[in-house]
């Protein structure tokens, strides 16, 4: 580092390059990334023979018969998706542990929504969230509005965004053709998704937490003794400042309240009344109102085992803080001028964004610093949360296109069309999937995601606030 200055300026831009050349997985890695493959198939195709699938609620709902830890496996799977490895580490990397507020803010709401929202909807005996809101209030609008609503949130956000993630963990480690990589992805998440319903789903994502979990915390455990433990990490985080920033910029410094999660009300980039109150809003229309999360408890055998399952992810959801956000920081201590640069020409040398590269941080601490085998472990960890979240939306929007949009159109569509038309639906968003994939590429992860978060903080609230006046305040009518 001392000797940088007295290097000649041509070649500058080429330093961060050619100092850290890109590693990629080895046979050994790739080997147990196969394995993990074949385990995963292995279990959704068993829990497809195993369980009922040839009626509706046996389909979308896993017969109603999960008990509490694959129900609290899924939901944990399902909210973690390989957005949160990329993009928490990325925050971490750039901003320290403030993005550690959506987690925890998220464990209260996951507990109110088996205490409170659940035995409405248990004792409403409802599949879906707009078939609550219909027995609610009556009439067609509101709940063919939410439908809609819904299946237009998760097409081009959440699909969106853990493929963008997903991605770039496949293009850092395998160097594979995008296309090819996602197609291939997709292609066993179809299968148990279509074959087996829920039941596979949420059976896939309890191995899948399992593998994540260990995967996850082996990786914090390398990443702590590479820098000293937390005292270590707190010590050389601010030092951590990439060679090529220009002297008089702030840009590229880390920030000074990098270890605070609440932060100044006026000056900082996540003030404290927003993570108290802002965020909440749409943490409830998350863990409270949203398919994909409640259906997981809908499908559980009683009241008291959607509560354990809730309350085993209120558990898991400390664990990204640890998982992702300090592996990102560590991952900026030890790559300082990747993770941390600030020379937008440098910056799309390294990972193709002129706008930073702190997106890298986790794919670069995983293949840099995990030997191999470990690695091919983590890679499988990368690639369980893409699937297991992508399976969990495909599930969830074709039961709200089947139970409350098909079954408007055809009300008197018998049991075997709507598990044909459920199927059907996510053959279609497989294929949406794939044809999305040129926008999430010519995206690189800059304004398109900004832009996309920015909508669906827009739409949440206001769904938030007619679930919370439906459940709660009796003279709330449909015209209201």
């Amino acid at each position: 580092m001392e000797s940088s200055p007295s290097s000649p300026p041509p070649t500058q831009p080429e330093d961060p390059l050619e100092a850290f050349p890109q590693r990629s997985l080895e046979a050994g890695d790739i080997a147990v990334l196969v394995l993990y493959f074949l385990f995963v198939l292995a279990v959704g195709l068993w829990s497809t023979v195993k369980t009922k699938k040839d009626t509706v609620k046996g389909y979308f709902l896993a017969g109603g018969d999960m008990v509490w830890w694959p129900v609290g496996a899924s939901l944990f799977a399902s909210n973690v998706g390989s957005g949160h490895f990329v993009g928490l580490a990325g925050s971490g990397a750039a901003a320290g542990i403030s993005a550690a507020a959506y987690e925890i803010n998220g464990l209260f709401f996951v507990l109110l929504l088996s205490w409170v929202f659940l035995p409405i909807y248990i004792s409403g005996q409802v599949t879906t969230m707009p078939e609550y809101l219909q027995k609610r209030f009556g009439g067609k609008r509101i709940p063919i509005t939410l439908a809609v609503l819904y299946l237009f949130i998760y097409i081009f956000t959440k699909i969106s965004v853990d493929m963008y993630a997903g991605a770039i963990f496949i293009q850092q480690s395998l160097h594979l053709d995008l296309y090819l990589a996602v197609i291939g992805l997709l292609a066993i998440t179809a299968v148990y998704t279509i074959a087996g319903g829920l039941a596979a789903v949420i059976y896939t994502d309890a191995l899948q937490t399992f593998i994540m979990l260990i995967g996850a915390l082996s990786l914090m455990g390398y990443s702590f003794a590479a820098v000293g433990g937390l005292e270590g990490l707190q010590e050389k985080y601010f030092l951590a400042i990439a060679s090529n920033r220009s002297e008089n910029s702030s840009c590229g410094l880390p920030r000074e309240d990098a270890f605070h999660i609440f932060r100044d009300p006026l000056t900082s980039d996540l003030p404290w009344p927003g993570i108290l109150l802002g965020m909440s809003v749409p943490s409830l229309w998350y863990w409270c109102t949203d398919q994909v999360i409640v259906q997981r408890t809908l499908a559980a055998k009683n009241l008291s085992h959607a509560k354990g399952g809730s309350l085993m992810a209120a558990y898991l959801k400390v664990l990204p803080l640890f998982m992702m956000v300090f592996p990102g920081m560590v991952s900026r201590v030890l790559f300082p001028d990747q993770v941390a640069c600030a020379d937008p020409e440098i910056c799309r040398k390294i990972c193709g964004n002129p706008s930073g590269c702190s997106d890298i941080a986790y794919p670069k601490l995983v293949l840099e610093l995990l030997p191999i085998g470990l690695r091919g472990l983590m890679m499988a960890v990368m690639v369980a949360a893409l699937m297991s979240s992508l399976t969990s939306i495909f599930n969830s929007a074709s039961t709200i296109f089947t139970m409350d949009l098909w079954t408007h159109m055809r009300p008197r569509a018998s049991e075997r069309e709507l598990l044909i038309v459920g199927r059907v639906f996510v053959l279609l968003l497989v294929l949406v999937s794939i044809l999305w994939i040129p926008v999430v590429q010519a995206s690189q992860g800059g304004q398109l995601f900004i832009y996309i978060q920015a909508i669906s903080s827009y739409l949440q609230p206001p769904v938030a606030i007619v679930f919370i006046m439906g459940c709660f305040w009796k003279r709330a009518n449909e015209k209201a």
